[in-house]
């Protein structure tokens, strides 16, 4: 049995879940819905969601734990939200929120535009550091993933976005290896 699959779901309050053919979450942050997937049943009851399998498939196997941490991210989406923190490093990068699209400074002979997708706040402090919020987990990752893109960390100064906390492997330059 998966450790993962098996594993209940407890719902906060003010947390519900609807299942037909597809799962909805509703909470104080907002709603989410994702289809079920083929094999895969979601049980509700006493505040508790428990999701079972039809067979013991690899493919069904694979759905059960997915499909259950899907519906958990769901359910914290809701209810406490997601962040992701991006930092700034390198002389004269900078980022700048105008209504809702971000520009960039990143060293390039223009500036990066990005307009967020819907249902993401996306605040600036000092120019440097970016907080991406929302309710949808797989939604914050990926536009974090995206902003980073634009100028991920140089290997020899450690210049570019990266995600806060990340650690940068420097390289030894030229000099280093005389």
């Amino acid at each position: 049995m998966s450790r993962v699959g098996s594993a209940p779901i407890t719902l906060p309050s003010g947390v519900t879940v609807t299942v037909g053919e597809a799962v909805v979450v509703k909470g104080a942050k907002g709603q989410l819905s994702r289809p079920l997937v083929d094999g895969i049943s979601v049980e509700q009851e006493d505040g508790v969601v428990r999701v079972a399998r039809a067979s013991d498939t690899p493919q069904h196997r694979a759905n059960h734990g997915l499909m259950r941490a899907l519906i958990n991210n769901m359910v914290i989406g809701v209810s406490a939200g997601f962040t992701k923190n991006l930092e700034i490093v390198g002389v004269g990068y900078k980022a700048d929120l105008r209504g809702n699209k971000l520009v960039f400074q990143l060293g390039y002979s223009h500036p990066v535009e990005f307009d967020a997708p819907q249902g993401i706040d996306i605040k600036v402090d000092r120019g440097t550091k970016i907080s991406i919020a929302g309710i949808d987990k797989e939604v914050v990752g990926q536009t974090a993933a995206v902003i980073r893109s634009f100028r991920p960390p140089d290997s020899y100064k450690g210049k570019g976005v990266r995600y806060e906390g990340e650690y940068v492997r420097l390289k030894a330059g030229k000099a280093a290896k005389a």
